[in-house]
């Protein structure tokens, strides 16, 4: 999470700041349903506002699903934006909704038992998420479970109203870390063992981990493999999906033991239709990163591929607009070969078949020849 909003004088922060707060009043009334219709309906403008960035997403929905039909990419790209506007409506509304008394109207928690168990150990903890979903209250809901959490966040410009964010978290069991000098602060947490929780997908710059995602490399930042590999800690990798009202909770789901009740007063509530699915994808630690060749690669890899599993299980909340494979290996910036390191490393992942790995190589040779055409 992160608002910016440039530079404003100190005088006028604490003004602006009740501004912005007051303008949440309008949703407040509304309900949560109507408020988001209405940034949905806007969010269907954005194509026509911002037609670069729109393309992007379409670029990269292309790349991520080349099966896919153009009107089933376009919907999908839409539904994007419409996603990250709702999201500003959560913002709104989670602090207000979100309590320990109220919490089960609005979640429901669906295999989420081996992240538990590993909370529940003397092991530290990283809870990582991708920009799909809601990633913030998946700290929300690790709190809400009885797990005070420390999240990474960029923080807002504006510092009365980030103060105000960060007391409102506080008071639910969720610290706030700004990610400014976050690698100081997260070892001793871990130390501590109080898990923290990232969201993992920015990219890592050209000197990243270059792993596969969607079929094609992209990278990451070795911080966060560095600091598992440093604290022995184990990795937990979920999100939490956006239900729509159609939407049943899913078999096995967990609802605190509230059976019935729960799910006839998630319909009674106001804000009913604000409901999620808190998902863990996968869980690991050093037993199965140890013993790999490279234990840095290995890591990263399977958490990035757990990020692709939580956007293949919901296409339209991801940030397809966001540059995915902007940053490249040095290989395609070089006009090199793929190098054979590179080709080894992805065939030591257990998961990876010899196809998967060539359709790796020959998606990168097309890339580097792009570039050297452009």
């Amino acid at each position: 999470m992160g608002i910016k909003l440039g530079k404003i004088p100190l005088p006028l922060q604490s003004p602006v700041a009740g501004a912005v707060r007051l303008a949440a009043t309008p949703f407040h009334l509304a309900g949560y349903e109507r408020s988001a219709r209405w940034v949905r309906s806007f969010a269907a403008l954005y194509p026509r506002i911002s037609p670069s960035r729109f393309q992007r997403a379409l670029d990269n929905l292309r790349d991520a699903y080349p099966e896919w039909s153009e009107e089933r990419i376009r919907a999908h790209a839409v539904m994007s934006y419409e996603h990250l506007f709702q999201l500003a409506a959560e913002f709104v509304f989670i602090p207000r909704v979100m309590t320990l008394e109220s919490c089960m109207r609005h979640l429901t928690f669906t295999d989420i038992s081996q992240g538990v168990r590993s909370l529940l150990s003397d092991r530290p903890v990283i809870l990582l998420t991708g920009h799909v979903g809601n990633w913030e209250l998946i700290g929300y809901a690790m709190s809400m479970l009885g797990f005070p959490m420390h999240a990474i966040y960029r923080p807002i410009d504006l510092q009365p109203l980030d103060n105000w964010v960060y007391s409102v978290r506080k008071r639910r069991g969720l610290t706030l870390v700004s990610k400014f000098g976050a690698m100081r602060v997260m070892p001793g947490c871990l130390e501590r063992r109080e898990p923290i929780g990232l969201v993992a997908d920015q990219s890592g710059g050209d000197r990243g981990v270059f792993t596969p995602f969607f079929g094609r490399l992209t990278s990451t930042y070795k911080s966060i493999g560095l600091l598992a590999m440093q604290s022995r800690a184990t990795i937990v990798c979920g999100y939490a999906r956006r239900l729509s009202a159609g939407d049943a909770p899913s078999e096995g789901s967990w609802r605190g033991g509230l059976m019935e009740a729960t799910e006839l007063a998630r319909f009674a509530h106001p804000d009913a239709d604000l409901r999620m699915s808190v998902e863990v994808v996968d869980t690991f630690g050093p037993e199965d990163w140890e013993g790999q060749p490279d234990p840095l690669y290995y890591l990263t890899a399977r958490y990035r591929r757990a990020i692709e599993t939580m956007v293949r299980r919901a296409p339209g909340q991801y940030f397809w607009m966001h540059r995915v494979w902007r940053s490249r290996p040095a290989h395609e910036r070089h006009g090199k070969p793929f190098p054979d390191a590179l080709k080894d490393k992805l065939r030591s992942l257990p998961w990876m078949t010899e196809a998967d790995v060539e359709a790796v190589v020959d998606r990168s040779n097309r890339d580097a020849a792009a570039r050297r055409d452009s």
